[in-house]
């Protein structure tokens, strides 16, 4: 069947970085075909307002979500609050999961993401067994499509419970044996997914952290994974993770990764929030993506990274609201720049653009998502109509510059998501 050409008509689109007036765009088989400034619309157009890239959620637990509001009242810490965490993931069946995260990605959908990248390791039944058919791993795929978003399943290796402690009762169901069944199971899962039909859906992977692993699996993981797949891993989000490495390795979870050739462009740092000076270096040097969430890290208090340091060295941003106690990528970006001025106590830490380019451009890039090659925010010809449509008269965003709509928008404020063309507007 020969694909359709659809016309969207934007009253104000961001282009290659830049807001420009009265934009038509074709779009063809849900790619961006031609991008036409300054013109009218034609009968039979869509009509658009304010149109900016789609936002990337580069870092999700979708079952996370059923915890939001319900850790709040007793205090404690990250600790605590990971063992209730614990109990929630020990009630998830693949009926349970896809439904929950149907909802959920419809969430993101709604809040200006296209597209989400899922840290996913509840793989396996509560005795630890497989499910027949990679049910899990379907079930978040099948709630991607529902949702109408791109998902990046970054199938997570989770072996150990802590530095040279094998898992415990409640982690049972996120591990493999060892790292070669993992490294087998990722393959297949690879298989499967080719060849079910689900466009929407790529596969990453991802280390649950240098906890998780021995030092002798990151060098088989290495060596296991196809070049071009993404790598993610939890990176010294707690100061007691550091401490362990230190003392059972002699080097810092970024400095173990270094030493077994993990950190590359195609390497994400999730959190890294307690990092020394190399760790910023090597992490630079590398070309890494970190992925800051911070409505998360201030949940756990966890922390303030050091983003432009990280920056300032070669890495790259992106956001991801990981347990989903906010979901909403306005709120990540403007705490992205707020939280670093409390830190750094002053303001302006990051252009617009740059904000712009973590919430598009670094996630795309953390995702590894193909056809996407986009460097700084704004429609692409040649690439996936991912897109959303904020209302710039609301009473947040009245009165404010469109390139600055990071710092004051919200996700109420979008009115439209565009996925690979298809449009769809909040539910709330």
């Amino acid at each position: 069947m020969t694909a359709v050409d659809r016309f969207y008509h934007c009253g104000f689109a961001l282009v290659d970085g830049v807001f420009l007036e009265q934009v038509r765009l074709r779009v063809v088989g849900g790619e961006i075909a031609e991008v036409a400034v300054g013109v009218s619309p034609r009968p039979g157009d869509t009509p658009l307002g304010v149109v900016v890239p789609g936002f990337v959620n580069a870092h999700s637990h979708a079952f996370h979500r059923e915890l939001r509001g319900r850790t709040h009242a007793d205090g404690g810490d990250f600790w605590q609050w990971r063992h209730r965490m614990y109990r929630t993931a020990a009630r998830l069946t693949p009926d349970s999961y896809r439904d929950l995260a149907a909802r959920v990605f419809a969430e993101m959908r709604d809040a200006g993401y296209t597209a989400v990248g899922e840290f996913h390791y509840v793989h396996h039944d509560r005795n630890g067994e497989p499910y027949p058919g990679h049910a899990m791993e379907l079930a978040l795929a099948d709630a991607a499509a529902s949702a109408g978003i791109r998902l990046a399943l970054l199938d997570t290796c989770y072996l150990r419970g802590g530095v040279g402690q094998p898992l415990g009762a409640e982690q049972r169901r996120f591990g493999d044996a060892d790292v070669h069944r993992w490294l087998a199971r990722w393959h297949a899962l690879r298989d499967t997914l080719a060849g079910s039909g689900r466009g929407l859906v790529t596969l990453g992977a991802a280390i649950h952290s240098v906890r998780a692993v021995s030092r002798d699996d990151l060098a088989v993981i290495a060596d296991g994974l196809p070049a071009d797949v993404p790598v993610h891993a939890h990176v010294s989000e707690q100061p007691a993770e550091n401490q362990a490495c230190l003392d059972s390795h002699g080097l810092t979870p970024v400095g173990l990764l270094s030493a077994h050739g993990l950190l590359s462009p195609r390497f994400s740092a999730v959190h890294a929030t307690h990092l020394t000076p190399d760790d910023i270096r090597l992490l630079g040097e590398a070309g890494a993506t970190i992925v800051m969430c911070p409505t998360t890290e201030a949940d756990l208090g966890d922390g303030i990274g050091p983003a432009p340091e990280l920056l300032a060295a070669g890495a790259c941003l992106a956001i991801g609201s990981d347990q989903h106690v906010v979901i909403d990528p306005w709120e990540e970006l403007g705490r992205l720049e707020l939280d670093q001025r409390l830190r750094c106590r002053r303001r302006g830490i990051f252009t617009p653009e740059a904000l712009w380019g973590a919430g598009t451009a670094g996630g795309h890039r953390s995702l590894g998502l193909p056809r996407v090659r986009r460097q700084s925010p704004g429609l692409v010809v040649g690439e996936p109509f991912d897109a959303m449509e904020i209302d710039p008269a609301t009473s947040r965003t009245r009165g404010a510059h469109l390139r600055q709509l990071p710092l004051v928008a919200r996700a109420a404020d979008v009115t439209a998501t565009i996925v690979g063309g298809r449009l769809t507007r909040p539910r709330r």
